[in-house]
């Protein structure tokens, strides 16, 4: 069976590594476009995500039996309806769906709808109207935190926790001024009160009706330890039963996971893929901060490693509608992911630099690249900001996270930056 996976991160490595793992039958892997690590295990294609029609028809030529979408932007341009209206199986939400991730207002409307547990909010359309809002005292102290978000798809860069109003309205400012991110996915905002407690992930395959639960998951957004600095694509990642108790998982799918799936379903876009939502887990119960409309990354390698059934059959069920006839089997074991990064990452960093000692990394740890290339010796080289994911699992979290970070600490180039804390530090103050 021929299999494409678009993207071009840790996340479509995983994937892929999981695909190959979990198949009871031969695949023939492809990636579009790739990365040096990617290649190892699939063909790497060079054509980017954004090429929708180039990628239909690489699929009709290659006779690709199925497309698995990485990331959310060709989502969120309707890679699956153009997909689907050429009678091309892919997995992912269509671009109705995609709206949950695309535009922040809308998942926020969409949430107050159908009564699911979140931040009070408001949305703007300039930054004037931003600034009278924080200025308002509407979400809290007058000079409290508050959250300001670019409303739509921008890199994980558009959204700031300001501590104060003088630092909400520099942020709307940074949001606005088409530095930070693009001018349309800033051409509205939403302001938002800013919650205290702990973040968890909870990640759901689903094929518009029926759903299957992922490991729980809790990553860490900012560059560093103790939760410092500005916010990244993430990194690192854990899954472990202390995340999140089974108590608070049920409410979660009680209030937030099930009242989704029917909303959609109610409104008219089933939701067909993988559904993310990021919580907030409060003195008043689990909130939701967002939605995502695809595989976190670096959630997903921290969760694909603990997969004990066949990740391939899963997708073609959540394509014909029979979820709920698929076995989707987890290990007991924990799980962690520790991102290795360029120095200067998220802001400026270079890039082609070499990667020494991954050949020391011991067996029991699995190494997705990130932001890799393969060099003219066979070597790798830097080609991104997140570079690589180091992950593991095992008994205990303590033990996966001790297997990551011996072999983190093997692994080498100019400039690499990793956090020392991922799965040992529980923040309790305001994030996102």
């Amino acid at each position: 069976m021929n299999v494409l996976v678009l993207g071009s991160g840790g996340r479509e490595h995983a994937i892929l590594w999981a695909l190959k793992r979990t198949a009871h039958m031969d695949l023939n892997l492809f990636c579009a476009p790739g990365n040096g690590g990617i290649s190892e295990i699939a063909e790497c294609v060079p054509i980017s995500v954004s090429e929708h029609q180039a990628l239909i028809e690489f699929v009709q030529e290659h006779v690709i039996d199925l497309t698995v979408v990485g990331p959310e932007a060709p989502l969120a341009a309707g890679i699956v309806d153009e997909f689907q209206g050429a009678g091309l199986k892919i997995v992912g939400p269509n671009s109705a769906a995609a709206r949950l991730e695309s535009s922040k207002a809308f998942a926020k409307d969409f949430m107050q709808r159908h009564g699911i547990p979140t931040a009070e909010a408001v949305t703007v359309n300039s930054a004037a109207g931003a600034i009278q809002a924080i200025r308002s005292g509407r979400f809290g102290a007058v000079d409290g935190p508050v959250v300001i978000k670019a409303d739509g798809l921008a890199a994980g860069k558009g959204v700031i926790v300001a501590g104060s109003r003088t630092e909400g309205e520099a942020a709307i400012n940074e949001i606005t001024g088409g530095t930070l991110v693009s001018a349309d996915a800033a051409q509205k905002l939403v302001i938002e009160e800013a919650l205290a407690g702990t973040e968890v992930s909870v990640l759901v395959f689903s094929d518009g009706k029926n759903y299957a639960l992922m490991p729980p998951a809790r990553d860490h957004k900012r560059i560093g330890e103790h939760d410092t600095g500005p916010n990244t694509g993430g990194m690192g990642a854990i899954t472990d039963p202390s995340v999140l108790d089974p108590a608070t998982l049920d409410q979660i799918v009680k209030d937030v996971v099930e009242p989704t799936l029917k909303g959609a379903a109610a409104e008219g876009f089933p939701f067909r893929g993988i559904l993310f939502v990021g919580l907030m887990l409060t003195a008043g119960g689990p909130k939701v901060l967002e939605y995502n409309v695809r595989f976190g990354d670096p959630e997903t390698q921290a969760i694909l490693v603990r997969l004990n059934s066949d990740l391939l059959k899963i997708f073609h069920a959540m394509i014909d509608g029979t979820l709920n006839e698929t076995s989707v089997q987890w290990t007991d074991q924990s799980s962690a992911c520790v991102v290795m990064a360029s120095g200067g990452y998220p802001g400026a960093y270079k890039t082609g630099l070499h990667i020494t000692g991954l050949e020391k990394a011991h067996d029991a740890v699995q190494i997705f690249h990130a932001g890799t290339s393969k060099t003219d010796d066979g070597d790798y080289a830097t080609a991104g900001g997140r570079v690589l994911g180091v992950t593991a699992t095992a008994g205990t979290l303590e033990q996966a996270l001790r297997l990551c970070y011996s072999a983190a600490e093997e692994i080498s180039w100019e400039g690499v930056q990793y956090r020392r804390d991922v799965g040992r530090f529980r923040s309790s103050a305001f994030r996102v």
